[in-house]
């Protein structure tokens, strides 16, 4: 699925976030240390190499909300952004920060030059963060920063399955009441 907003192309499609060859920069669902482990950052470390690690060491640790950048080595894509999403019922206050999460990432790229950007779902794997709401508050933030960005012009989210994807598309569908 794509639409417009403003002068932004978003996507919504299911696939991998570390094969998304067409993009400037992708970003990681990233725990605290940014180090490898499970899911989207076991991914995107697995294909960048283990010179991720290396340059992650003297960003880390980043606190839930924030967002840091490396380059993207043996990935495709030239960087990434690294955000710490909040562990659901944890920490608090939960929507504030998974908010805070997308909209630094997007600061972040617009500010470094980046013109595309792929998106995983941020806290919904092993943070626990129900999939509706964190899809409402994602696809919100985007909109609401869509205006703002003067460099961005291409943003995907990169879902890891149909239900995910399907969830995505009835949100974005609601959001823009189409």
């Amino acid at each position: 699925m794509k639409t417009k907003l403003n002068t932004i192309t978003l996507e919504l499609l299911k696939g991998d976030i570390a094969d998304q060859n067409d993009l400037q920069g992708v970003v990681n669902a990233a725990n605290a240390n940014l180090k490898p482990g499970g899911g989207v950052a076991g991914a995107l470390h697995a294909k960048a190499g283990p010179q991720l690690e290396e340059a992650c060491k003297p960003l880390a640790p980043i606190k839930p909300g924030e967002a840091v950048m490396t380059q993207g080595f043996n990935l495709d894509n030239a960087f990434i952004i690294h955000v710490l999403g909040p562990v659901f019922g944890i920490n608090k206050p939960e929507a504030l920060l998974l908010r805070k999460s997308y909209v630094n990432a997007l600061e972040l790229a617009d500010k470094e030059g980046l013109e595309s950007l792929a998106f995983p779902a941020l806290s919904t794997g092993a943070f626990r963060y129900p999939k509706e709401d964190a899809a409402t508050i994602a696809l919100k933030a985007v909109i609401d920063k869509a205006e703002s960005l003067s460099n961005l012009k291409y943003i995907r989210f990169v879902l890891f399955d149909e239900a995910c994807l399907a969830i995505h598309e009835e949100t974005l569908k609601r959001l823009l009441n189409t």
